[in-house]
């Protein structure tokens, strides 16, 4: 811990689930091992809710999911009885941010906000967010600098109001399958073929680009007809997705398995990655957890991802929304075992150097002590 126990306020107006809500789990409870109390307050129908509680985190379950008046007083109403006894509170969605922050200027003692900004999408660029993120929240968090630098070049965010904090992973977890291992056992106990493997993790939204990766998967060659492509995660585009393997004829060849609570044994049982997003995106958990589990990667440069994916060093960068480059990248990996260990093998030792959850936790332990309340 750095320096004095703080009561850190995370809240969180998504009801969904993806990289953002793991983020802030992970984060919520390696700030607890630090001697810190953290609070999460989200909607009570919110899915990182029972997510919190199965963790042991405390979690105050307020209707914020809509910007309306019920849901200002609300939190006005909560903060006006914890008020003084929180530190710092770190918003992470635009509806809770607007909640919150219009919540602490009503109220004398409210405790000051950092803004998390997880996506690379963009920000509007009224003079409402411009004061959102530059006068009512002390400082703002992104989880890249390529985020940061378009905040700054995009809407005039000045560099000092905010710091890259990428997403760290917990490497003793992620991890390549040991020395000596049977994937072939692997595979089994996970109910996949026993032949080559190509994987994506990602919520099945339609910027993570499952339907450009299903087509390149359309467009490879006979001779690499015995590879398989493992879909991990569930989402909005469930059905949609199915249609599409129907309609290219890829029945057989690709398997959705939905979430999974064992990623690292789902990625261990792979031999290439890829995730080609086209928006949305900061640096994904989904890729650094690949890297840490040895694999090569296949992605594009959206948002923070090439702060994480080398090109031709721990693997292939192609344009967003291009099939036929996605499949020649596949292409050139699928048929080269020795560039897949290459790159797999640098990309694991970038990922034990930068992605481990300590240095998250190391840089937002800092920001909240330099942009809390001063110690009492």
């Amino acid at each position: 811990m750095s320096g004095r126990p703080m009561h850190i306020v995370h809240t969180e107006s998504s009801c969904g689930w993806g990289g953002q809500e793991i983020r802030i789990l992970t984060e919520a409870k390696g700030m607890e091992g630090r001697g810190h109390r953290v609070t999460l307050v989200v909607p009570p129908q919110a899915q990182i809710a029972p997510a919190a509680e199965k963790m042991g985190l405390t979690v105050v379950p307020l209707d914020i999911e809509r910007k309306n008046l019920g849901a200002l007083w609300r939190v006005l109403a909560w903060l006006w009885r914890e008020r003084r006894c929180i530190d710092v509170i770190n918003t992470h969605s635009s509806t809770d941010s607007w909640l919150v922050v219009l919540a602490t200027r009503l109220l004398p003692g409210a405790p000051p906000v950092v803004r998390t900004r997880h996506v690379s999408s963009p920000v509007n660029r009224s003079p409402a967010s411009f004061w959102l993120y530059q006068t009512a929240a002390r400082h703002i968090a992104v989880t890249g600098e390529a985020v940061r630098q378009q905040l700054h070049r995009d809407n005039g965010f000045a560099l000092d109001s905010m710091t890259s904090v990428p997403t760290g992973i917990d490497l003793e977890r992620f991890s390549p399958l040991p020395d000596g291992a049977d994937r072939s056992a692997l595979r089994a106990r996970l109910e996949l073929p026993d032949v080559p493997l190509l994987g994506i993790l990602a919520t099945l939204r339609n910027w993570k680009g499952h339907a450009y990766l299903l087509e390149a998967i359309a467009r490879l060659p006979a001779e690499l007809a015995a590879w398989r492509l493992v879909v991990i995660g569930d989402g909005p585009q469930w059905q949609k997705l199915h249609r599409q393997v129907e309609t290219l004829g890829l029945a057989g060849r690709v398997i959705f398995v939905g979430n999974q609570d064992n990623v690292p044994d789902w990625l261990r049982a792979l031999d290439l990655f890829a995730l080609p997003s086209y928006g949305d995106e900061g640096v994904p958990q989904s890729i650094m957890q690949a890297m840490a589990c040895g694999l090569p990667v296949v992605s594009t440069p959206v948002g923070g991802i090439t702060e994480a994916v080398v090109a031709d060093e721990t693997g292939l960068i192609i344009p967003p929304r291009d099939a036929d480059a996605l499949a020649a990248a596949l292409v050139r990996l699928m048929a080269d075992e020795g560039l897949r260990a290459r790159l797999g093998a640098a990309g694991l030792a970038r990922a034990r150097e930068r992605f481990g959850s300590d240095r998250m936790l190391d840089r937002m332990e800092a920001i909240f002590v330099a942009h809390g309340r001063p110690a009492r």
